[in-house]
């Protein structure tokens, strides 16, 4: 039987770094990968070019991991983003920030991270092993003992889980970490798609009206049934041939996902104003079209993007009137159409075509400080294994990394004690 101290199961960001932190704090470390190569959906990650982490302060980064985001305050204190890009800018990783704090290699390109964390795995002799799923976690019944795979059994005081979630399966995340988990004692919460498109059921969908539209620095609000916000969010949005995509999209679909699962449909509210007041709207339009004899379809040219101002007009039925012929109600039923436009979700995408995994291993099992499991000694869980999950903008692989360092420096210290 082959001898380790620490055993990461998983090469994505967080394992890589988890084995890096544990071999850095003395520990004979393997890292078991089932593809031929490391970080397979990292390379995909902001579009090709990695976004590895985002520059705004602790509590914001908080903020932008709705997913139980709290849970990782003991992380950021141990290792938070700033020591992300400390740690590839030491590796003579040239950073750049661009919009909204993210940050990206100068290199626009995902390879240039998964090679320096490569680099840094064979300078510190961990021991690589690709291809060979693990089959087990061991143990004696109390403590970890190692895994087993088809080759074999390999021992460790320590093993740390951190195979992702179950997002893009192609990549290899087909959900082995909560099974490790369970068998271990562990519950797993239940996992829903995050960061995904929406469907929508409303007519203009299937009538392909306003199919590839864009629309920019919009408000997407989702409410429940009482008409309470629970989650809004003012970014782009675009509108696709079975709904809407886009950055305010996707940081809305986790929690439409949350209402679905006690309700047939999901109510979206959009406000294409999000600066001004319904008062303001009305001013405006007046502006526009009070003197002039076109119809309100012309008159108004420029007030929305064409297709959705032609669709708001035609619902009101007010396409083809003039200012003049257009009644205080009529006028008040198109702002509310500009500010308080509902829509009806009725699913997102599935997890194998989302970005993150929502659910995972349950935070009340899992030791803040050191991600250790308070179930069996040895045990460690990083990145999206755990019921954690933030926004795009660089905000679940910081999770990622942030946590792999933790599990791994703490995994070390257990092997040596």
């Amino acid at each position: 039987m082959k001898k380790f101290d620490v055993i990461v199961v998983g090469g994505g960001p967080s394992g890589m770094m988890a084995a890096i932190t544990a071999a850095l704090n003395g520990a004979k470390v393997a890292l078991f990968e089932k593809n031929k190569r490391l970080g397979k959906k990292l390379l995909m990650t902001g579009g090709g070019r990695c976004n590895v982490t985002n520059n705004r302060p602790v509590d914001d980064l908080i903020t932008h991991i709705p997913g139980n985001g709290r849970f990782l305050y003991s992380t950021f204190s141990q290792f938070d983003n700033q020591d992300v890009m400390r740690f590839f800018s030491e590796r003579g990783v040239a950073l750049k920030e661009e919009d909204h704090g993210r940050i990206f290699p100068v290199s626009d390109k995902s390879a240039t991270i998964v090679n320096t964390l490569k680099e840094e795995l064979e300078k510190l002799a961990v021991t690589l092993f690709f291809k060979e799923p693990i089959e087990k976690i061991i143990t004696d019944g109390t403590v970890i003992q190692g895994v087993r795979t088809a080759e074999g059994d390999y021992s460790a005081k320590s093993v740390i889980i951190t195979t992702g979630g179950i997002t893009y399966p192609s990549t290899g995340s087909q959900g082995d970490g909560y099974r490790f988990a369970k068998s271990l004692r562990h519950h797993v919460t239940p996992l829903y798609p995050t960061e995904s498109p929406i469907f929508l059921t409303d007519d203009f969908i299937a009538d392909k009206i306003l199919q590839g539209l864009s629309l920019q620095d919009v408000k997407l609000t989702v409410v429940d049934e009482k008409n309470k916000t629970i989650a809004s969010h003012e970014m782009d949005l675009l509108f696709t041939h079975f709904g809407i995509s886009g950055p305010a999209a996707l940081r809305c679909s986790s929690f439409v996902n949350q209402l679905l699962r006690t309700q047939k449909t999901a109510t979206l509210v959009l406000d294409c104003f999000p600066n001004k007041t319904d008062r303001e709207l009305l001013t405006e339009i007046t502006d526009y079209s009070a003197t002039s004899t076109k119809q309100l379809k012309n008159a108004l040219t420029g007030f929305l993007p064409e297709r959705l101002l032609l669709y708001f007009l035609s619902k009101v039925g007010i396409s083809d009137q003039t200012y003049n012929q257009t009644s205080k109600e009529q006028l008040d039923a198109f702002v509310s159409y500009c500010k308080n436009w509902s829509l009806t979700a009725n699913k997102t995408f599935g997890l194998e075509k989302s970005f993150v995994t929502g659910g995972g291993v349950e935070l009340k099992e899992v030791n803040p400080k050191e991600l250790a499991s308070k179930k069996t000694p040895g045990l460690y869980f990083a990145g999206e294994v755990l019921d954690v999950n933030g926004y795009t903008g660089g905000y679940n692989i910081t999770t990622a990394f942030c946590t792999g360092y933790v599990a791994g420096t703490h995994a070390a210290y257990h092997a040596f004690s």
